[in-house]
């Protein structure tokens, strides 16, 4: 996404079972592998770790 990707919009490299397209490829942007997921981030669940990633984009989103 060459623009960015806005908060609370499914990355363009997500594939449908929710794995990256990209990852662990030369393409990968540097911002993801920046990503450092730690026992907090993930939690004990999915939802949970999709709870804290939308956090994270609300937290981190321009300023309007």
């Amino acid at each position: 996404m060459p623009e960015g990707k806005p908060a609370g919009v499914p990355c363009a490299q997500l594939l449908p079972d929710m794995r990256c397209a990209v990852f662990g490829r030369p393409e990968r942007p540097a911002f993801c592998g920046g990503l450092r997921p730690s026992a907090e981030m993930c939690g004990g669940s999915r939802e949970a770790a999709i709870h804290w990633l939308a956090r994270l984009e609300a937290a981190t989103a321009p300023q309007a």
